[in-house]
């Protein structure tokens, strides 16, 4: 696995061994990031479920202006605190070795705003509206921020559209997707 773009272009990054983490492919990663690229520069970036990192830190080569890593694995903490260093990346982020849930209530107290979100859960296991849930309730995002969330293909991501979050895109590849999310201003 490598950064594809920007400034830490075509430098590897470890990832954690195990069956439990699913490094995003060079090409399905070069696809979301050409979806997203008007949407990096300057971002405040939440990187959910990191794994090894590789999406906040494509964030961060590509021109986002913050990143924050969460995940709970103690290996995939340390591949992200290492992929960092080695990428040259770690002033510009901040890594949370928690459970996400507990990270958006950590974030929310120290009111942080994200303008992206991109999580990766584990597939099939229903956490994907946990996390959304807890996301809107949390005030870290508003009605600008774009949330990404990689699922199986079988997930059905038509029940997000739930008068909170409106599904604005998805894009299918073999085996997953990606749904893009807008938060739906309860205020607004």
């Amino acid at each position: 696995m490598r950064v594809i773009a920007g400034k830490a272009r075509r430098m590897t990054l470890v990832t954690p061994s195990g069956r439990d983490v699913r490094p995003t492919t060079d090409r399905i990663k070069e696809t979301l990031f050409n979806i997203l690229q008007n949407d990096l520069a300057d971002c405040a970036f939440l990187d959910l479920f990191s794994g090894s990192g590789g999406i906040g830190i494509e964030a961060l080569s590509r021109g986002a202006k913050k990143a924050v890593f969460v995940d709970k694995n103690k290996e995939s903490v340390r591949c992200i605190e290492q992929n960092l260093s080695h990428t040259r990346l770690r002033d510009d982020a901040e890594v949370l070795p928690m459970d996400v849930l507990q990270a958006i209530r950590n974030l929310s107290r120290r009111n942080k705003l994200f303008d992206i979100v991109f999580m990766d859960p584990p597939y099939e296991c229903g956490m994907e509206k946990d996390v959304l849930d807890a996301l809107a309730s949390a005030e870290i995002i508003d009605g600008n921020t774009i949330i990404v969330v990689e699922t199986s293909l079988r997930t059905d991501v038509d029940n997000w559209n739930d008068g909170r979050y409106e599904v604005i895109r998805i894009k299918r590849y073999k085996t997953n997707c990606h749904a893009f999310l807008r938060y739906i201003c309860q205020d607004a």
